[in-house]
Order: structure tokens, then sequence, then C-alpha cells
């Protein structure tokens, strides 16, 4: 993604970025449900393999999915296209998805979109017709906030980009000051006069060193740069808070010390919706009818030990392993370590229990 240069973007870059980021951080797979709609196996198909580790030629399973929030973030809509399939898109609903790649649609058709997107064999940007089943369209869950008009997020754009331009005309280097001559400036020729004696005193603090200049006793300079009271900076604030309070986004999260309770609140009201969204698209335009009705979905999950502190692990393995939640092995992996070889490791069974055909001591 490309955004517009200008320091209007440093504040929604920094929360695209980290919504992005954070949302990028969420497995995705493509899964078998059981007779009860629970996740029972991950499939190993073409599909899985670009959520997970490779989209395309340029970008690895978790770029696709940065690739998608940011440009529905910043557009409203992404588009996902595949990009290599072993049957037609167009004339066949049952194909297998080699490679994917993220665009920007241009143009709204009733069975089709126009997407823009890039072409890997030109290396530019092309704009392609595509039929609407066959494209992922995903829309920002928070369009009404970031994206319509006049939402809260356009307009800090806008007072950001006014922002800049007073900035950038503070510091253009003009003196902005006005010379009070001895006469009155009626005539043609008193103005040619003073356009003279104007372009003498440019001269002088051009040509000058240090920019000194002087001018007659009965002359009279009155200086103008000086920084003039504005609410452009209180609107900037007030509405930065808004856009933090309606996306749930506070400082803290930005930079990294937000507590457990603030990440859980940020995860769910901000980072759930996002992927959900994928998630859904994902599975009502590339699983057909009759997959989805044999088992096939597609499901995203999230680490809970991520935010857990290092104080806390302990405690946890004891419950989950006590509560035959999950085997030795798999917490082992949770914290980075090798699974163990003993074959108890893969089993689970409460430990502080004594098993039915082990003899009770006499």
């Amino acid at each position: 993604m490309r955004f517009s240069r200008g320091s209007e973007r440093t504040i929604i870059n920094a929360i695209y970025n980290r919504i992005a980021l954070d949302a990028a951080s969420i497995t995705i797979n493509h899964v078998k449900l059981d007779e009860n709609n629970r996740f029972d196996s991950i499939i190993d198909s073409g599909l899985n393999y670009c959520l997970n580790t490779e989209a395309n030629a340029d970008q690895t399973g978790r770029g696709l999915i940065q690739d998608i929030v940011m440009t529905f973030l910043e557009e409203g809509v992404a588009a996902v296209v595949p990009e290599k399939t072993n049957f037609d898109p167009r004339y066949s609903n049952s194909y297998e998805i080699y490679s994917m790649r993220v665009g920007v649609p241009v143009e709204w058709y009733p069975n089709h979109v126009r997407v823009r997107m890039f072409n890997e064999l030109t290396g530019q940007k092309e704009e392609i017709t595509f039929p609407k089943k066959m494209v992922a369209l995903i829309e920002n869950p928070f369009y009404a906030v970031m994206n319509a008009p006049n939402s809260t997020m356009q307009q800090l754009v806008r007072k950001l980009a006014l922002l800049d331009v007073v900035d950038e005309q503070a510091g253009s280097g003009k003196l902005d000051m006005i010379i009070q001559l001895p006469y009155v400036i009626k005539s043609q020729a008193r103005r040619d006069q003073a356009e003279q004696r104007r372009a003498e005193i440019e001269k002088q603090l051009s040509g000058s060193k240090y920019g000194i200049a002087y001018t007659d006793g009965t002359e009279r300079i009155v200086q103008l740069n000086r920084s003039l009271e504005n609410n452009i900076l209180k609107s900037i604030e007030y509405l930065t808070n808004m856009v933090y309070s309606q996306l749930g986004v506070t400082q803290e999260i930005l930079n990294g010390t937000a507590d457990e309770k603030t990440m859980n609140n940020y995860m769910n009201r901000i980072i759930e919706p996002v992927i959900s969204a994928i998630a859904d698209e994902f599975k009502r335009k590339f699983l057909t009818k009759t997959a989805r009705t044999q088992g096939q979905s597609i499901m995203f999950f999230r680490d809970p030990f991520r935010l857990a502190p290092v104080s806390m692990i302990a405690e946890m393995a004891d419950k989950f392993t006590r509560n035959e939640i999950m085997t030795p092995n798999e917490f082992r992996q949770v914290i980075g370590m090798k699974p163990s070889k003993d074959p108890k490791s893969d089993q689970l069974a409460n430990r502080n229990i004594a098993s039915a055909d082990k003899k009770m001591p006499m």
C-alpha cells in the first residue's frame, strides 16, 4: 500500500498499520468441521496454502492479510482475486486456488466489478473486469467511521491537511512586513515610487550576508509574521480523541503499554470484526455450497496465551493439563519448547489423580 505523502497521514497511518499488523497475526485456516459444526481438522488445500504460506510471487500468507486490511481501511473496500487456478472461475464454481492477489474496486456493475490490481507478468497495475462471484469483496466494518464522506476520520484528515498548509506558510521564509512611507500613495507616480522603494529593500535584504537593510528615518516597518491564534490544533485534538473512542483504539495500544483488559477489548471490538469480514467473504466466494454442506469452512484462531504474562504461564499450564484441555506437549509448543518423547505427554489425563490401572500402595 502506498498512501498519500504529507504529515496529515501520520496519525492515520499509525492506526491503519497497528490494526493491519494485529489482524495479520490471527491464523486463518481452511478447515473441516464435524457433524456438530466444530473444528475437526485443517484441510491441506491451495486456499489454505495461500492463507498461511505463500499467497503469490510477492507476498506471504500473512502479508496478504495485512495487505487486505490496509487496502479496505484506506479505500473502504478490498478485492481479493484468485490469480492462478486449475479451472477458469468464470465458467466453473469448483476450482483450486494456487495464488491470489489484492486489488481495489474502481467501478461497479450489476454482476461484475472492475478491479485495479498488480499484474506480475507486466509489472504494472491494470484494470480488469471480473464477475462478482469469483472476487472476494471485503468491506471495511468501520466504513461509517473511517471512509464515509463526512466521517470523523475524513474530518481529521482534512484538518491535518489544513494544519500542514499553515505550517508551510509559517516556515516559507517570508518576512511578511508592511513599510509605511512618509507620503500619501494615491497617484500613479507615488505608486511607482513606493514600488521602487520596496524593490530596493528586497535587494538589500537578499544581497546582505546577514539580511540587514536600512530605511529612512521617516519610514516605519510593521512586522506581520507573528503566530496567529486559531482553533485548528484544538479541533485536531478533539477529532483524534473521537477517532480513538469510536474505534476503540487508545494511545497505550499504539505505543505497546496497554494492559491485558485493554488489549482484550481492542481484540474483540476491532480485530475480531476485521478478521470475521475476511473469513466470511472467503467462505462465501471461495467455497461452493456443496463444500460447505460437506463440512468445509474458513475459521480463524487467536492465540489466547499471547497476552498472558510470564508469571501466569505455570498456573495456566497446570489448569489446562489438569482439566484435560491440553496435553503437556501441546502446551510445551505454546511456550516454544520441543515436545517430550514420553508417550504420556500426548495423552489428555489429570496427573494429580492416579490412573485406574496403577496399583495403589499397600
